[in-house]
């Protein structure tokens, strides 16, 4: 049987572990512990957590979204 580990979605109560901005970027470890970065943050340690992550939620994406007019 497989198992298939979903991270929940990020809202804006999820806070980064290194400096407290709103979290865009959920990176779940091996054993289930995950990490919560700004986008900022995800930028400086992504290259070194990509390889170990087991998943990765990467909502960056909300930060360059425009409004709809109507």
């Amino acid at each position: 049987m497989t198992t298939t580990l979903t991270a929940p979605a990020l809202s804006a109560v999820d806070r980064c572990d290194r400096c407290n901005a709103q979290a865009y970027v959920r990176v779940v470890l091996d054993g289930g512990s995950d990490l919560l970065f700004c986008s900022h943050h995800w930028g400086r340690h992504e290259s070194v957590l990509r390889p170990k992550a087991v998943q990765i939620v990467d909502e960056t994406h909300r930060l360059t979204l425009t409004p709809s007019a109507e």
